[in-house]
């Protein structure tokens, strides 16, 4: 059997194989941040379709956290029944699934919000220039991050997702381009990735120790003065001690930069964090081709892959990778008749 194919146990997760659908924001909730008829489908046609492990979009932990205003939220405990039928729905289908918990900071697009960020810099003349958190502002959303993981061990949720990457508030806070704070939370590296730790213990305190933790990185930042694969490595090793386990690795998005995007673009930072860190490592970046998933685990550069727009346009893509990999595996029933 392939190495795409196989098992792969994190604490008390274990997913079918390793192709991971990474969370995909659908802006397709109400300004509730409720979920729909659209995301139960979307969720368990990928589920249907033979992902090991689906990542829910970024659900925002405050209302001020949304990127859109029809974001899903997790901010109230009336989202949790929602969510609970989608990872019904989802396991159900033989998929592990896991919940990104985001807040956007000075990304935050749903109008009339507190724009709020580590620093009062503007992403781009598009948005706002954002109010500087205060230390009680700090507190607020570190509570915040905690309730969102309470609630997402009440829906049923096999790993919670801390969004720290493409620019939103926690990666603001970890960036020296974004982060221009001279208290505890700002300048050299142990302060910057001060309040990623402060949530990541707080989710802690929730969200039991045999379930795993993932934070998701943006590795390179493709500007002069940014943080590198290396930099956030450090910052990973700063804060996994307080019970990260795996770390999803993407780029960019911190400020506005010119990427020169290629299938695999990102798998060497992937690369560089997992030799920097020993935790379990999701690679990814235009990866559309079976062979070039099972070289990036042969050749021990990632743990799991994960596959984003492929999987927009192909839900199905696990059932055909295995067999142009020359993997036997159980097809849906409703299927089979298809299989040859």
């Amino acid at each position: 059997m392939s190495k795409l194919f196989s098992k792969i146990k994190i604490k008390d997760m274990e997913a079918r194989n390793r192709i991971v659908m990474p969370p995909m924001c659908m802006y397709s909730s109400d300004d509730g941040g409720f979920p729909n008829s659209w995301h139960l489908i979307h969720y368990a046609t990928r589920a249907i379709g033979g992902a090991g492990l689906i990542i829910m979009e970024a659900t925002a932990v405050e209302k001020r956290g949304r990127i859109s205003a029809r974001d899903l939220g997790i901010w109230d405990d009336s989202h949790v029944e929602g969510l609970a039928e989608i990872v019904a729905e989802v396991k159900k289908h033989g998929a592990s699934i896991g919940i990104q918990l985001a807040h956007a900071g000075r990304k935050c697009g749903a109008p009339g919000e507190d724009l709020i960020a580590p620093s009062p810099i503007a992403f781009d003349e598009t948005y706002g220039v954002p109010r500087e958190m205060t230390k009680e502002d700090i507190k607020e959303v570190v509570s915040a991050f905690k309730a969102g993981a309470y609630r997402a061990l009440k829906a049923g949720f096999d790993i919670i997702e801390i969004h720290a990457a493409h620019g939103y508030l926690i990666n603001e806070f970890l960036s020296p381009l974004t982060n221009k704070r001279t208290d505890e939370y700002g300048g050299n590296i142990e302060n910057r990735a001060r309040f990623l730790k402060e949530v990541i213990k707080a989710v802690r305190e929730v969200w039991p120790e045999e379930k795993p933790l993932m934070v998701r990185v943006s590795a390179e930042e493709y500007a002069e003065g940014g943080n590198h694969d290396a930099d956030v490595a450090q910052i990973i090793n700063l804060v996994k001690e307080e019970g990260v386990d795996v770390i999803d690795v993407s780029s960019g998005a911190v400020v506005p930069a010119k990427i020169n995007a290629y299938p695999g673009y990102q798998v060497r930072f992937a690369e560089t964090i997992k030799k920097m860190t020993g935790l379990f490592v999701i690679a990814g970046g235009l990866v559309t081709a079976p062979e070039m998933a099972e070289e990036i685990l042969q050749n021990d550069r990632a743990d799991m892959v994960y596959l984003g727009r492929e999987l927009l346009r192909n839900p199905y893509w696990p059932l055909a990778a295995a067999k142009e990999l020359g993997d036997d595996i159980k097809w849906p029933e409703q299927y089979e008749r298809s299989r040859k």
